[in-house]
């Protein structure tokens, strides 16, 4: 089971809710703004770490069934994650070490880094979406997988070859409608009139 898809969005909402609260911090220097955006970026730090876990084993799980330029933008996505998980531990480190010594210029640059890493989540975001919707199509494979079913129970209820062959043509054409309704439902292709 794949548990990627069900975590990246805190990955994403995290860094927006921490950076909101440095920036007050950065406005008002209320202590409490500050500690509050220290956890949120203690959880961010971790969230992005167990999101890039989790991706880097569902990534070799599909990366056989996606194209050339999909296989790409997984491994792109891979090296922006592994990227934005390290640099989000080491901006928490600079905020805990401004914390301590009371240094709120370290405080202001590791808050300058968070929106920085906020804004290249994203960016890791649209990588992820492309490689959904553009390059995945994951529903695409559960509606060929219905019609070839469909057709193998079909099959066994024929008893001349012809027919069967004939079952197995249809399923062929239907599972070529498929592809081309999810390629123009994402733009990949331009419906024909």
């Amino acid at each position: 089971m794949m548990i990627h898809p069900a975590t990246v969005h805190f990955a994403i909402v995290l860094p927006v809710v921490a950076s909101a609260f440095g920036i007050a911090y950065l406005i008002n220097k209320q202590e409490i703004f500050s500690k509050i955006t220290t956890i949120l970026m203690f959880f961010t730090a971790l969230t992005m770490a167990g999101v890039w876990y989790s991706g880097s084993v569902a990534g070799p799980e599909i990366y056989d069934f996606l194209s050339e330029a999909g296989q790409n933008a997984l491994v792109e996505h891979k090296e922006l994650g592994l990227y934005l998980a390290s640099s989000m531990s080491l901006v928490l480190l600079l905020k805990i070490i401004g914390s301590k010594m009371k240094k709120f210029f370290l405080e202001a640059i590791s808050i300058v880094a968070l929106i920085a890493i906020m804004l290249a989540t994203f960016i890791q975001g649209d990588i992820g979406g492309e490689l959904v919707y553009n390059h995945g199509t994951p529903f695409k494979s559960f509606m060929i997988m219905d019609t070839l079913h469909e057709a193998a129970t079909a099959v066994d209820a024929e008893s001349e070859d012809a027919a069967k062959i004939e079952v197995y043509q249809e399923a062929l054409e239907d599972i070529e409608l498929i592809h081309e309704e999810v390629e123009i439902y994402y733009g990949n292709k331009v419906e024909q009139e």
